[in-house]
């Protein structure tokens, strides 16, 4: 079974630049379980959310169909990782805690996804997916990354971003659903490190592979007058999308 992979050819960049997740987020998840044994982390990339799991659960199995991202991906003792597909789990019924997906589930053949869920989960496991859409600094730049993203590398977007810029809201989720509290993501980014991160978007990916134009420089550019010192650090900030849920 192929997968949607629009991360393999920079998966340098998307460790150095995608975000971690915060502490908070991991304590909530943890909760969700009566056992810490076994944490299956799906589409894991760079492992940040496998390394944040790793804190509560003795054992993570963080799983990518991409092996150039997992060979980038952060190193912990408690993190296995394994080069496997999120709707083919290579794990025995019954047998996980928590199965997690960070800004991946979009990308997923649901139908085939959540039957391996519920095979996999404990009866009394959860199954979290989150998301996250553009990043908030201020209001000059703000609007900028939002022209970005919406005009110039707009028409390049994967369908399945509808379900990132829904918010998860209208993703398929044939579970349980828990009412899951907010969090938000913050980061203190220099100018390079936002367009850094930017460039990690598939659709900027798509943008350079179909026009041989890399369109971040005149970004940079746009946004280096109202940034002030591009070394001076800001606060970028995510609102998370978080859909959470046990099987019926």
């Amino acid at each position: 079974m192929s997968f949607k992979d629009h991360f393999s050819g920079h998966a340098d960049a998307y460790a150095r630049y995608r975000p971690d997740y915060p502490n908070e987020l991991f304590e909530y998840l943890a909760t969700l379980t009566p056992n810490r044994e076994v944490a299956l982390d799906l589409a894991t990339g760079s492992g940040q959310a496998a390394v944040g799991l790793a804190k509560h659960f003795s054992l993570v199995v963080a799983s990518d169909g991409s092996v150039s991202q997992l060979q980038s991906a952060a190193e912990h003792p408690n993190v296995a990782y394994i080069a496997n597909l999120a709707e083919q789990p290579a794990l025995h019924d019954h047998t996980v805690d928590l199965v997690v997906a960070a800004q991946a589930a979009h990308w997923f053949d649901h139908a085939r996804f959540y039957p391996e869920m519920k095979r996999v989960l404990k009866p009394d496991g959860a199954l979290a997916l989150w998301t996250y859409g553009l990043a908030y600094v201020d209001p000059q730049i703000d609007p900028i990354v939002k022209h970005f993203y919406s005009d110039i590398v707009g028409s390049y977007w994967p369908p399945e971003r509808r379900w990132v810029e829904s918010a998860y809201r209208d993703l398929p989720f044939p579970m349980q659903e828990i009412n899951a509290p907010q969090f938000e993501l913050h980061l203190e980014w220099d100018l390079d490190s936002l367009i850094g991160y930017l460039g990690t978007w598939s659709a900027v990916q798509r943008y350079k592979r179909a026009t041989g134009q890399d369109p971040l420089p005149a970004l940079r550019a746009e946004m280096a007058p109202c940034w002030g010192s591009p070394v001076a650090p800001r606060e970028v900030t995510w609102p998370l999308h978080l859909r959470v849920g046990r099987a019926h």
